[in-house]
C-alpha cells in the first residue's frame, strides 16, 4: 500500500542533508567577521571568491552579486536591453528567466525545448526572431548544457547577443571547457538549492576584463571606483559574510560533483528499467553536469494518465525528494504581467508541445538524494516503481512521450 493512503515508507531515513557544512564554514564567516569589513569595499572575501570562481568556470572575470536573478538583470543591462527590446527565452525554465526581461522592460519571447536536453531547441529560434530581438538566453537545465554551438553560431550570425542563464549548472562543461570559456556571459544563482550554496547569493562569469569593469560599475550604485557616479544603476554588491560560505561551499564542490555524478549512473540505470518513464538526455558534447536535477517524463498513454501532481506528491509520502517540473512560462501569471502580447497562452502551447509536456508531466528528484549510498538511489528507484504500479489510472492518454 502506498504511503500516501497510509501504507508504509519505502524510505524512513533522511536523504544526506543539504547543504553539507562543517567547522569550515564556521571558520570562514569568522575570518570575514574578523577582519572587521563586511562589505566588499575594504573587504578581501568577495575580490578571493570571485578569482576563484573565475578559475573554477575558466572564465577570464567573475563578479559576485546579491543573487542570481539580480545577476540575469545585469547581463540583460550589459547587452544594452531597453524598452521594447525582444529577448529568446526557452518556454520552459524557472520564471526567473523571464521576469528579469520584464524587470529590464523587455519582451520574452518563448520558443520550445529539444525533446531529450529539455534545453532551448536552437531550430526554433529563426521563427521567433524579429527586428526587434536583441538577445538569447539559453538555459542549462538541470545543469544539462543547451546546443551552444548552434545557439551562438544563429546568434553571431544576426548581432543578437547570448547570456546563458547558467543557475543550475555549476561545474558544467561544453566540448569539456568550462562556460566561462564560450565567449558569453554566464549568470549563476547560489540560493538554498543550488549546488553550491550561501542561502542567497548570484555571479557572472564574463568574457573579457572590460566587460568586468563595466559590470562592476552597473553592479555599483552605477559609481566607478574613482567615485565618479558614471550611470544610473542599482546596488547589487554582495556581503564578505556570504563570499566567505562561498569560498569553502566551493571548495566542496569538487567531492559532491562525484559523487552525485556516481550515484547518477546508477540511479539513471535503475529507473531506466522501469516502464512509463523517460528521463532527460544529456548531449555527448555537454562534457560534465552538476545533475542538480534528476528529472523524468511520465508517458501517459503507457501509464494510463496518472496525474504528475498526485505522483509527486505520493513519492514525497515514500520519503522521496520529489516535486513537479516547472509550468512552462506562458502558462505562468508572471509572464503576462505588464505585458501587451499579440498570442494567447494556448497559441504559445502549439508552438512549444514539448515545453508543455515537460511542464505537465515532469518530475523533479533534488540533488541531494545523489550525495548518499547506492541504498539511498536504490530507495528512489524502488519509491518510483512503486508509486506508478499502485496509483490508480484515469485511462487517458496524451500521446508520445515528450
Amino acid at each position: 500500500m502506498l504511503a500516501l493512503n497510509g501504507g508504509p515508507k519505502v524510505r524512513t531515513q533522511p536523504f544526506p542533508r543539504w547543504p553539507e557544512y562543517d567547522e569550515t564554514e564556521n571558520l570562514a564567516l569568522a575570518r570575514a567577521l574578523q577582519q572587521g569589513e563586511w562589505g566588499r569595499h575594504g573587504g578581501k572575501e568577495v575580490q578571493a571568491f570571485e578569482r576563484e570562481f573565475a578559475e573554477f568556470g575558466q572564465a577570464p572575470a567573475a563578479l559576485a552579486v546579491t543573487n542570481g536573478s539580480h545577476a540575469l538583470e545585469l547581463a540583460l543591462e550589459l547587452a544594452g536591453i531597453e524598452p521594447g527590446d525582444e529577448v529568446i527565452v526557452p518556454a520552459y525554465t524557472f520564471v526567473a528567466t523571464s521576469t528579469a526581461v520584464q524587470r529590464r522592460g523587455g519582451v520574452p519571447v518563448p520558443v520550445d525545448i529539444t525533446h531529450d536536453t529539455f534545453c532551448l531547441d536552437p531550430e526554433a529560434l529563426e521563427d521567433a526572431v524579429t527586428d526587434r530581438t536583441r538577445a538569447v538566453i539559453p538555459v542549462h537545465i538541470g545543469g544539462h548544457v543547451a546546443d551552444m554551438d548552434a545557439i551562438t553560431a544563429w546568434a553571431d550570425a544576426r548581432g543578437v547577443t547570448v547570456i546563458q542563464d547558467a543557475a543550475q549548472a555549476h561545474g558544467a562543461t561544453w566540448h569539456g571547457k568550462g562556460l566561462g570559456a564560450l565567449g558569453s556571459i554566464s549568470t549563476f544563482s547560489f540560493q538554498s538549492t543550488k549546488v553550491i550554496t550561501a542561502g542567497e547569493g548570484g555571479a557572472l562569469l564574463l568574457p573579457d576584463p572590460d566587460t568586468y569593469e563595466d559590470a562592476w560599475v552597473r553592479h555599483n550604485c552605477g559609481r566607478t571606483r574613482e567615485l565618479h557616479l558614471a550611470v544610473a544603476a542599482s546596488n547589487f554588491r554582495v556581503s564578505e559574510l556570504t563570499a566567505a560560505l562561498l569560498r569553502a561551499q566551493l571548495a566542496r564542490f569538487a567531492d559532491q560533483n562525484a559523487r552525485r555524478a556516481a550515484r547518477y549512473t546508477e540511479l539513471a540505470a535503475a529507473l531506466g528499467e522501469i516502464p512509463g518513464i523517460r528521463l532527460q538526455g544529456r548531449d555527448p558534447r555537454c562534457t560534465s553536469t552538476p545533475h542538480y536535477m534528476t528529472t523524468f517524463v511520465l508517458d501517459q498513454d503507457e501509464l494510463g494518465g496518472l496525474d504528475r501532481d498526485t505522483v509527486a506528491l505520493a513519492l514525497l509520502m515514500e520519503g522521496i525528494p520529489a516535486f513537479g517540473s516547472h509550468q512552462p512560462l506562458h502558462r505562468t501569471d508572471a509572464f503576462w504581467t505588464g505585458a501587451t502580447r499579440d498570442v494567447r497562452p494556448e497559441e504559445l502551447a502549439e508552438y512549444c508541445p514539448h515545453a508543455e509536456r515537460v511542464g505537465r508531466d515532469g518530475v523533479l528528484i533534488g540533488h541531494q538524494a545523489l550525495l548518499g549510498t547506492r541504498q539511498d538511489v536504490d530507495d528512489v528507484a524502488t519509491a518510483v516503481a512503486k508509486v506508478l504500479d499502485e496509483l490508480p489510472r484515469t485511462g487517458t492518454g496524451t500521446g508520445p512521450a515528450a
